[in-house]
């Protein structure tokens, strides 16, 4: 992911309203970020942990998403439709969106299963396991990064989407 600035994220967002975005936080350790180590950018509101934002390249453009956690939480343990680890070390939760546009003003919503803590860019750089002789395991990790990529851009696009 190409490094961001605070105010290309802010004027990134394509579902959130004006007092929203003034109430945005970035990250802790913002100016630290390892860009060349995330498929997208993902934080959770420090003042409203249920709020999570998640900034996205979509077109080789930033979309930025602001986010609602569900208040219940899955029965059973479930997997990222991002990163799809199926040995993940964190929680999974429901994630909702309003629609940008006039889908969003309607109360129209997108929602997805996300990790907790945004983990996903680290999970799909995880070595994966070995399936057979001759496995490519470096062809591997890139094919979950590029489907990584390839989700998040999707939930990001169905959010632009007005329907």
């Amino acid at each position: 992911m190409l490094p961001l600035r605070e105010s290309t994220i802010r004027a990134a967002f394509v579902n959130a309203t004006r007092k929203e975005l003034n109430d945005l936080t970035l990250p802790a350790g913002f100016d630290e970020i390892d860009w060349a180590k995330l498929d997208y950018l993902g934080w959770r509101d420090r003042k409203n942990p249920r709020r999570a934002f998640v900034v996205v390249p979509v077109d080789g453009e930033p979309v930025g998403i602001m986010l609602r956690q569900a208040e219940a939480t899955p029965r059973t343990r479930a997997q990222c439709s991002w990163c799809r680890d199926v040995h993940l070390p964190n929680d999974v939760v429901f994630f909702s969106a309003r629609r940008s546009g006039a889908g969003g003003r309607n109360g129209n919503t997108v929602g997805t299963l996300v990790c907790s803590e945004f983990e996903c860019s680290a999970n799909v750089r995880k070595t994966p396991p070995v399936a057979y002789v001759g496995f490519d395991v470096e062809a591997a990790r890139d094919e979950r990064i590029a489907n990584l990529r390839m989700r998040a851009a999707g939930f990001a696009a169905e959010v632009l989407h007005e329907g």
